[in-house]
């Protein structure tokens, strides 16, 4: 019977779901709560579900980080990235070398890991998670400042292809050739770097042409179609030698940077996939683990733990951000924030699958520090970057009671302005702020309430506007509500 399968399954959802709402209130990182759901319902919890399929397991895995890379890739605001594009691009490359060199060195000096096998445990928890930061500092009211943001949100996408690429690149040598070199990865690195490129250039032009063009009578089907679209660009990556990972990403961004029918609809959907595809993941994983092994690598777990957060991570973050113009406390602040979350554990089944001698001590020794990370490092980021200076306040989502559905032919976008209080248009009318004709403020979000604005009415300090205005002038109005007294 599939019945209890299915009830099994709703149960779950439901439980997670209701749980991020108290995990969100008293500021416990959603992801270890996921696992601890899986860990609950598990074979050695009171749920005593027996779940032992690891090729599930690791489609599963694909299939969610495709989807969350994509969604992430959608909310990503190339005009954000631009600055911290070259420092992004050396942390999750160079960063996730040193990391996985380091680590590597520390599993084989005290843990007793063959040099290939240390390599491929460093490589495995490489990964950085940057959702897991930003969950921690919303349930606070607490945000980011300055480039540190956008900075950790691409390192933490863009590591992902590169983390990918190294562990299975190690474990083909690991399982081919014991003693087989690691220059012989570079050129298939370039490889899949180049071509992942190209193909997320090319998925995102398909994607846009489709979209803006196919014209589908129900509107229902263009969330399907973007479904196609990421499995299409990921599949088609893969099978020519390209990172499908890097692809999805990369699509997602230029996907997220056009004028797109349906674009808010679409950025919703995707955004509840992505959380379908976390939960789901997590809750598999917490599944597979069992309490009882990893209670026998507390110890090295915990001294692994220790070694990737106060050296490994520190060292590659200083070391790669030296070229770059950082304060001392935005480096220590970016060095403490790279908490480990989905990808490692994703990894770590590739070597269970592959059946490699210490398959099950790195699957556990993964598990065990994404826990202690998640647990010890989010539980003081808030206070962390409070005493670096390094925070500011964390600015909610506005939600307006109308969408904007761009069509074809239309030059128009609907943004939203803040306005903060030192702004030069605080205390103005919208008649004083002399407006050309393509520019008009729709709504104002005010302090909960929505306001729909006259001539005569005066913007106040934080006010949120909604405008609707030609493409050629959102720069206008951006400066002009930026604008200092």
């Amino acid at each position: 019977m599939i019945e209890p399968f299915i009830l099994s399954i709703s149960v779950l959802l439901i439980f997670s779901v209701l749980a991020s709402k108290a995990g969100s209130r008293f500021g416990v990182p959603l992801l270890v709560l996921f696992m601890g759901i899986g860990m609950f319902a598990g074979a050695e919890g009171p749920g005593a579900l027996q779940f032992h399929n690891l090729a599930f397991t690791q489609t599963l895995a694909v299939i969610s980080l495709c989807f969350i890379l994509f969604s992430g890739g959608l909310t990503t605001s190339l005009k954000e990235i631009r600055p911290i594009i070259k420092s992004g691009l050396i942390l999750s490359t160079i960063g996730v070398l040193i990391a996985t060199a380091l680590v590597g060195w520390f599993a084989v000096a005290f843990l007793h890991f063959s040099k290939i096998a240390g390599l491929l445990l460093g490589a495995t928890v490489a990964s950085t998670d940057v959702a897991a930061v930003f969950t921690v500092l919303r349930s606070r009211n607490i945000s980011l400042a300055g480039n540190l943001k956008p900075l950790l949100e691409f390192e933490s996408a863009v590591n992902d292809p590169m983390t990918v690429f190294l562990s299975v690149g190690l474990l083909q040598i690991y399982t081919t050739d014991h003693d087989g070199s690691l220059l012989a990865l570079f050129p298939l690195f370039i490889k899949q770097m180049i071509l992942g490129s190209l193909f997320g250039w090319l998925g995102g032009h398909l994607g846009t042409f489709l979209i803006n063009r196919l014209k589908l009578e129900f509107e229902g089907l263009y969330p399907v179609l973007s479904i196609g679209l990421v499995l299409l660009i990921y599949s088609a990556t893969q099978l020519v030698g390209g990172s499908g990972f890097l692809a999805v990403y990369l699509a997602g961004i230029f996907l997220g940077n056009r004028g797109l029918l349906h674009k808010k609809s679409l950025v919703q959907f995707h955004d509840g996939i992505a959380w379908l595809m976390q939960i789901a993941m997590f809750l598999a994983m917490g599944l597979l683990v069992l309490p009882s092994e990893l209670s026998q690598i507390a110890l090295p777990g915990m001294a692994l733990s220790a070694f990737l957060i106060f050296v490994a991570r520190p060292a590659s973050v200083h070391l790669c951000l030296l070229p770059f113009r950082f304060s001392y406390p935005e480096v220590l602040m970016i060095s403490w924030a790279g908490l480990r979350g989905a990808v490692p554990i994703i990894l770590a089944t590739y070597p269970l699958i592959a059946g490699i001698p210490e398959a099950k001590m790195i699957f556990n020794l993964v598990f065990f520090v994404v826990l202690t990370s998640i647990l010890f490092q989010g539980a003081g980021i808030a206070s962390i970057s409070k005493w670096l200076g390094v925070n500011s306040p964390f600015k909610a989502s506005v939600s307006f009671p109308i969408e904007f559905n761009p069509t074809k032919n239309l030059k128009n976008e609907m943004v939203e302005i803040p306005v903060p209080a030192i702004s030069a248009i605080v205390g103005k009318s919208v008649l004083e702020l002399g407006l050309p004709s393509n520019i008009l403020i729709v709504l104002i979000h005010r302090k909960g309430d929505v306001i729909v604005p006259r001539g005569s009415t005066i913007i106040e300090a934080d006010d949120r506007l909604l405008v609707l205005a030609e493409k050629s002038s959102v720069d206008f109005i951006e400066k002009l509500a930026s604008s200092r007294l």
